[in-house]
């Protein structure tokens, strides 16, 4: 059976008014909205734009625990300094490069206040040094990414006996303990520190760097097993975020999560409701490529599967890119961006359970992206309102979370968005793979021993407050982190979904833009029949006529309970054909002779798999000259999968993707640009296996054109 659903809100019914866009806004939800804003964005939904999403772990609504997880990231070395004996002094990032366990216990009641429920710790194995290491490696020992001894805690961050504590401590406050495993590499020591069981690491891997080695397997599988399980029944940690998952061949991660399973099952700790509980024994995988890779190297398939989470990085980057700009500086699109990178799940099996997470150690904070971008500084309401903005959408999510030590407060680095790239950031620690490794900000506790706590400004405690107020909506509401999801309505300003679990009915509505908004949605298209109720505010909107009017601030995210959900749930367009029309729908045009006026052979490039991240050019996807300006090639998909892409020439001399980086809608014809650099691809998702036609037609200036993706008959 043929699913033609239309994948894109672009394509839904009763959009009624043109878009505007502007600069600044923001603040907080109103329970009593203000009388209409004759210069707000309009808009009026008639039917739903998609059909429940309940095929992944946690969109089911099975009431697993670990769908409820919202983690905390510690870099440790760069945190808090909480004992003067235990320092690093060297590192990469602008911290001093002291952080340790005792920083984290002092620490906890704070992190506690944000709303999360668990801590995830970067590496805190012993790195010990080998002759002569140089000051890169020194920097690499603080990281701990490169452990030579998986079985003690590093001096320079604490003791055996203090990560203990922490974990004691963090458990008597309901936070669940994870430590970082990196399973795939090691120190060039390694192979000098046994296992409590006599094992070592192998010796033959080859060289990671100045002084680390890669990890073979299956000869270090049990030597990885037995480190998994250690930590989990000596020290109850409730699990590991993996390192660089890919570097552990994908049938592999049962053997290590089921001595994960199998420990956490033969261990206790009493909880804080004074309960006897097993370890959670969650595993989560940092695989930082395309959504098809993360499907092939991490989460394996439905009958071998791999790891069961792993980190949503492609809908991270939807995330920013539309409610910031990405790293590049490519971003604040459309509000039917975050749809699109939705639709990367489309890659994974059902036993897949994404956590997505704003910023992490390796990537630049979320307020330093908002200055890269120049769409908001600090002194900005803008700034306060777009964090909001992201945190919200996060708490939509079906799926475990992860926030990152300080964007709970809109911690950035002062000056760096103004800064300029140069060969000597890792000196001065402004690279964009380490800057946010800055000291963090506590409330109530000093970053150095001795020093004065920190007392935070209005507008950080706003935002620690209003992310405490989220996380706890999501903690009372199932249905936004183990519920199925419909998408009802995304343009370039608004977006739309409804989340459900059993009994718990939420419409969640986000202004992206600048402009305040009127919405109105009719009953039909949410599944409405009474009141809806701010589930942040209380403020009830009654429907008039069977619609909706629901007024949003800039940048503002509102909650609503469905009250009286209706049996036939929400009225789902007619949606789109997967086949279009026309000469770029046509999949049997002869070729012509010749590379026609682009003069080079073009390829589809783009993060597919085995597109190597857009290095590949395989004759697969190279286009055929058509005639008329027409290129095209018919492309198999063997299964419904996202990915995103170019057309480009093999030395990129030339390189082209729908015009403003959109997203593709599939049978649609669109407009085509030139898109030069990182950060203008496009996404696209193939919602069913099958053959399909990609085609553009080059205009005369060769600077853009039309192209279409459809599938073949």
């Amino acid at each position: 059976m043929h699913w033609r659903q239309s994948f894109l809100a672009l394509a839904i019914a009763g959009v009624l008014s043109s878009c505007r866009d502007g600069n600044g806004g923001g603040g907080e939800p109103n329970p009593e909205p203000p009388a209409p804003d004759p210069a707000a964005y309009k808009v009026t939904v008639s039917t739903a734009a998609g059909r429940a999403d309940s095929r992944l772990a946690c969109f089911k609504g099975n009431g697993e625990a670990e769908c409820g997880l919202r983690l905390y990231q510690i870099m440790v070395e760069a945190f808090v300094d909480g004992e003067s004996t235990a320092d690093y002094n060297t590192g990469y990032g602008t911290s001093p490069h002291k952080g340790d366990l005792q920083g984290i216990i002092n620490s906890l009641d704070y992190i506690q206040s944000t709303g999360v429920n668990a801590i995830w710790l970067t590496p805190i194995f012993k790195s010990v040094r080998v002759a002569g290491q140089s000051d890169w490696v020194h920097r690499l020992d603080a990281t701990g990414y490169f452990a030579s001894d998986y079985f003690n805690v590093d001096p320079h961050f604490g003791t055996n006996d203090k990560l203990k504590e922490l974990v004691d401590a963090a458990h008597a406050r309901g936070l669940y303990v994870f430590l970082d495993g990196v399973f795939g590499h090691y120190k060039s020591n390694a192979q000098d520190y046994a296992s409590p069981r006599g094992r070592k690491v192998s010796t033959t891997g080859g060289a990671e760097g100045e002084a680390g080695r890669s990890a073979v397997y299956p000869a270090d599988l049990e030597f990885f097993k037995e480190v998994a399980a250690h930590w989990v029944t000596e020290y109850k940690i409730d699990g590991w975020r993996v390192d660089q998952a890919y570097q552990v061949p994908v049938q592999y991660w049962d053997d290590l999560r089921i001595a994960v399973a199998e420990a956490a099952a033969n261990t206790s700790y009493t909880h804080r409701t004074g309960q006897t509980v097993h370890p959670l024994g969650y595993m989560v995988g940092e695989i930082w490529r395309s959504a098809g890779e993360i499907s092939s190297q991490g989460y394996g398939t439905p009958e071998s599967p791999g790891l069961l989470s792993v980190f949503d990085f492609p809908v991270r980057y939807s995330l920013v890119q539309t409610l910031a700009v990405e790293e590049s500086g490519n971003g604040n699109r459309a509000a039917s961006n975050l749809q699109s990178g939705y639709q990367n799940h489309l890659a994974y099996p059902a036993h897949a359970m994404p956590n997505l997470m704003l910023t992490n150690h390796d990537v630049v904070r979320f307020g330093d992206l908002l200055q890269r971008g120049a769409l908001a500084n600090p002194t900005d309401a803008a700034y306060w309102a777009r964090h909001k903005a992201a945190f919200s959408f996060m708490t939509s999510y079906s799926g475990p979370i992860t926030l990152y030590y300080g964007d709970e407060i809109g911690q950035e680095l002062p000056g760096f968005a103004a800064r300029e790239s140069n060969t000597s950031c890792a000196i001065n620690g402004h690279c964009d793979d380490h800057v946010s490794r800055t000291t963090a900000i506590v409330e109530g506790v000093a970053s150095t021993v001795g020093g004065t706590p920190a007392v935070l400004s209005a507008e950080q405690a706003s935002l620690k407050g209003h992310v405490a107020a989220l996380m706890a909506l999501r903690d009372a509401h199932p249905a936004l982190s183990n519920g199925s999801r419909t998408h009802i309505f995304s343009d370039t300003n608004i977006y739309i979904d409804r989340k459900d679990k059993g009994d718990d009915h939420v419409l969640y509505v986000l202004n992206t833009k600048a402009d305040p908004a009127v919405v109105t949605v009719a009953g039909t298209a949410i599944g409405s029949a009474g009141a809806l109720v701010g589930l942040l505010d209380g403020a009830e909107v009654v429907g008039s006529g069977g619609n909706y009017e629901l007024r949003l601030k800039p940048f503002e995210a509102r909650f609503f309970d469905i009250v009286s959900p209706t049996a036939e749930g929400p009225q789902v367009g007619e949606g789109s054909d997967l086949s279009g029309e026309g000469p770029l729908a046509d999949c049997h045009t002869p070729a012509a002779e010749g590379l026609g006026p682009l003069n080079k052979e073009m390829f589809i490039r783009g993060s597919y798999a085995g597109g190597d991240n857009f290095g590949a050019t395989p004759a697969s996807r190279r286009f055929a000259y058509k005639g008329n300006n027409l290129y095209q090639v018919v492309v198999h998909e063997p299964a419904p999968t996202a990915y995103t892409f170019k057309f480009a020439s093999a030395d990129w001399s030339k390189e082209f993707a729908v015009r403003s980086s959109a997203a593709v809608v599939i049978a649609t014809e669109q407009s085509m640009a030139i898109a030069a650099g990182s950060g203008t691809e496009s996404s696209l998702a193939i919602p069913e296996a099958g053959a399909y036609v990609f085609s553009f037609r080059i205009h005369t200036t060769l600077t853009g054109g039309e192209m279409m993706v459809s599938q073949c008959q």
